[in-house]
């Protein structure tokens, strides 16, 4: 406020505060501002607000803040330094902890590995056999091979033969242990009025009567009473019909491929098979004790107290054993037969057949013509069969291998001797169980096998050489897979 004839009084200075944060306006600049003059300048890098944290910095630049020392240039060298530093733990860890786990994971199962030659072949030419002129002939030695054959493997009409099957189905059936008479078997009626049929061989028995399984084995095998077969056929399957196909069934599952049977006695021509499979069958049947307890018979004695005698007259002669003859004038004469042979201290089971034999010259007999075939064939075999020494007790024959590289040799523990015949190749073979990964020398660990491996093969036991240790830790730890 101004006074009359007064001076005019200053204002008072304006607060410190107010003059920095009030814009007061010289003279000249009181204009507006053109509109162009304030549009906004392009935002450069990514928007942020007030709320809106700045990106972390390096360490680098984070420790030059801090120690006022700028961050020393990027270089490849310092890269690779740090890439270094870094990874060396990481990957020392990770060699560390594979280490841990090849050194405690399960070690493969040891295996064992022929080396020695999986083959013998005896000294000499083939072996002469006399195989018959006419019909079709087979000869094999239980447990080392095969003489081979001779004739067509055309299926012939078998005959009585057919009751080897008969035999065997019941066996296989119905067991019966050594010296058992087994289980009755009672007559029918159909039994008994087939006692007297006309041309074929039967065994008088009476309805309602009982006879034990072993008798009727003899009833079969022995005196081939066809009637006792077609009894044995019902008692087992409840009729023939199906009984047969049960023969045939059993027949296809032995591998005769060449054999059909359309009743259990053979009478009828439409029951065929070959030698081969006749010798396949006899193999069989000859491994039930109680087939060959009756088959090695010469005679028997039935409930009634009729007296038999086996029709194959060559049973109870030059070790022969069995096992059974058919003959008809339309099936010729048929034989299926077993002999032994004591070779070093080894008795070899001889098993083979001879089909569709003519009469004989002598007698023009068709039984005898065909035991003569059957009588040539035994002799040559047990004539030709020899022992030879395949290897020597310590030889090494293989390895166990323990799957990290590690071979431990293994020998036989005796001297390896098989019995055959000039030329005849047999096969070497092992056959172990599960090999322990740690023993000590000496410990068995299979067996090694000559001949084809079924019964009467030549097997001796194998064993360790040198200790069994288990695999170091260096195969550990470089172990694949």
């Amino acid at each position: 406020m101004l006074k009359i004839g007064g001076k005019a009084k200053e204002p008072e200075a304006e607060a410190e505060a107010e003059r920095t944060s009030r814009f007061v306006a010289l003279k000249g600049d009181m204009r507006t501002a053109p509109a162009e003059e304030t549009r906004s300048v392009p935002q450069v890098g990514p928007e942020r607000t007030t709320q809106q944290p700045l990106p972390p910095k390096p360490p680098l630049d984070l420790l030059a803040e801090l120690t006022n020392t700028p961050p020393p240039p990027e270089t490849p060298v310092r890269t690779l330094v740090r890439r270094v530093k870094i990874w060396t733990p990481l990957v020392l860890l990770l060699i560390v902890i594979l280490g841990v786990v090849q050194a405690v994971r399960p070690l493969p199962r040891p295996t064992l590995d022929l080396t020695a030659q999986d083959t013998y072949t005896f000294e000499g030419g083939k072996a002469d056999i006399p195989w018959p002129a006419e019909g079709q002939a087979a000869l094999d030695v239980q447990g080392i091979g095969t003489f081979g054959s001779s004739g067509s493997d055309k299926p012939v009409p078998t005959a009585s033969v057919a009751k080897v099957m008969t035999a065997y189905l019941i066996l296989h059936d119905h067991p019966l242990k050594s010296g058992e008479d087994g289980p009755k078997i009672k007559i029918d009626k159909t039994a008994e009025s087939q006692s007297n049929a006309g041309q074929e061989s039967t065994v008088n028995v009476t309805e309602g009567d009982e006879i034990t399984q072993r008798e009727a084995l003899e009833d079969i095998l022995l005196a081939s009473a066809n009637n006792i077969a077609r009894l044995v056929a019902r008692w087992d399957a409840g009729s023939v019909d199906a009984f047969v196909a049960k023969m045939n069934t059993t027949a296809k599952s032995l591998g005769m491929a060449n054999t059909k049977y359309t009743d259990p006695s053979g009478l009828t021509d439409s029951t065929v098979s070959t030698a081969r499979d006749q010798v396949k069958l006899a193999k069989a049947a000859m491994a039930y004790p109680s087939f060959r307890e009756v088959a090695a018979m010469m005679s028997y004695t039935d409930y009634k107290g009729t007296y038999h005698s086996n029709w194959n007259q060559l049973v109870g002669h030059n070790n022969v054993v069995g096992i059974k003859t058919g003959t008809t004038t339309s099936a010729l004469g048929n034989l299926v037969f077993a002999a032994k042979k004591d070779v070093d201290g080894q008795t070899r089971l001889i098993i083979g057949a001879a089909m569709r034999q003519p009469p004989a010259k002598s007698d023009n007999s068709i039984l005898t013509g065909v035991l003569n075939a059957g009588d040539a064939l035994i002799r040559a075999a047990q004539g030709a069969l020899k022992s030879a020494t395949v290897l020597k007790k310590g030889t090494v024959v293989g390895y166990v291998d323990d799957g990290l590289g590690g071979r431990t040799p293994v020998e036989v523990t005796e001297d390896v001797k098989a019995i055959g015949w000039a030329g005849l190749k047999v096969k070497l073979s092992f056959a172990g169980g599960a090999v322990p990964h740690t023993a000590k020398a000496g410990t068995k660990v299979g067996t090694l096998t000559v001949g084809d491996g079924s019964a009467g093969a030549v097997q001796v036991p194998v064993a360790l050489r040198d200790d069994l240790a288990e695999p170091g830790l260096g195969s550990k730890l470089t172990r694949l897979g």
